[in-house]
């Protein structure tokens, strides 16, 4: 064999040496890491105010009783907790002298102030709710009786839902019931304590900031 033949069958080797090499030692390109996405609150976290009304009155079906309009004002905080959302709301609403039945007479109820929790569950970009908290209720007299110079203080248990409007407005629908205990009261003849009660039922906006 001359040299050049050894030359060329050397250079032939090197070269399919150096082609399977690469082909052991090649691989894809390991495919990017993505963090698992978070649960999302739905839009529902952070600063809101807004403005509510609705009915009011001594019976829970609104079509029953009688029922006056209630109109007013709130403003609360909610932070996501483990995919749920929890709160704080200050509400102030007028009542529109609600009627409530005290032995021998009626009192009626002018104005209320709520501090509430609030914790519920999204559902996409709607919320389902409860809420709970402390009242307080101011009392007017009526030709019937007469009652605590004041404001009474009180308890509200309640349940909503919210709807996502946009990113900063958003709808919602609540039940409240409020108690009011040992409202004294006195028809002209005699004076009783009484356990106070009403249902409201509201609509409201909120814009989230």
């Amino acid at each position: 064999m001359t040299l050049k033949r050894v030359s060329l069958a050397l250079a032939a080797a090197m070269a399919s040496t150096s082609a399977f090499a690469a082909d052991l030692t090649y691989s894809d390109p390991a495919p990017a890491y993505e963090e698992p996405a978070a649960a999302s609150s739905g839009g529902f976290a952070g600063a809101y105010a807004g403005v509510h009304a609705g009915m009011s009155g001594e019976q829970i079906n609104p079509f029953s009783g009688e029922k006056e309009f209630t109109g007013g004002i709130h403003g609360g905080y909610n932070a996501e907790m483990g995919g749920a959302i929890v709160g704080g709301e200050l509400e102030y609403t007028h009542l529109s002298d609600t009627e409530v039945d005290v032995p021998g007479g009626e009192l009626k109820e002018r104005h209320r102030m709520a501090l509430k929790a609030k914790a519920g569950m999204p559902m996409g970009e709607t919320l389902i709710y409860g809420t709970a908290g402390a009242t307080m209720t101011s009392i007017r007299d009526t030709t019937t009786a007469e009652g605590p110079d004041g404001w009474k203080p009180g308890y509200l248990l309640g349940v909503g839902v919210e709807q996502n409007l946009n990113a900063n407005i958003s709808a919602k629908v609540e039940y409240n019931y409020v108690r009011t205990p040992d409202v004294r009261s006195f028809d002209g003849a005699s004076t009783s304590t009484t356990n106070l009660s009403d249902h409201t039922i509201k609509g409201g906006l909120n814009y989230k900031f």
